[in-house]
């Protein structure tokens, strides 16, 4: 696999852990920015979303927010 992975995320949020266990488990590298702290990135991702929901998660140039298994593996092509 050679996309890049990014997750745009926060401590709390059960959907972003499972999208991280879920890329743990399919051992695939990824990225991930904690939004709580990092203002910079929480401003990216805003920007790049209209909204404040995480998790946002970027697969190459492809972005979906929320965690649909599915709809992910269909992104990294597994």
């Amino acid at each position: 696999m050679d996309k890049k992975v990014e997750i745009y995320s926060t401590p709390t949020c059960h959907y972003c852990h499972m999208t991280k266990d879920f890329l743990t488990e399919k051992n695939i590298p990824f990225t991930d920015y904690d939004v709580s702290v990092d203002v910079a990135k929480r401003q990216e991702m805003i920007e790049r979303t209209g909204q404040m929901g995480v998790p946002v998660i970027v697969v190459g140039d492809q972005m979906m927010v929320g965690f649909e298994q599915n709809k992910l593996s269909e992104l990294l092509g597994i």
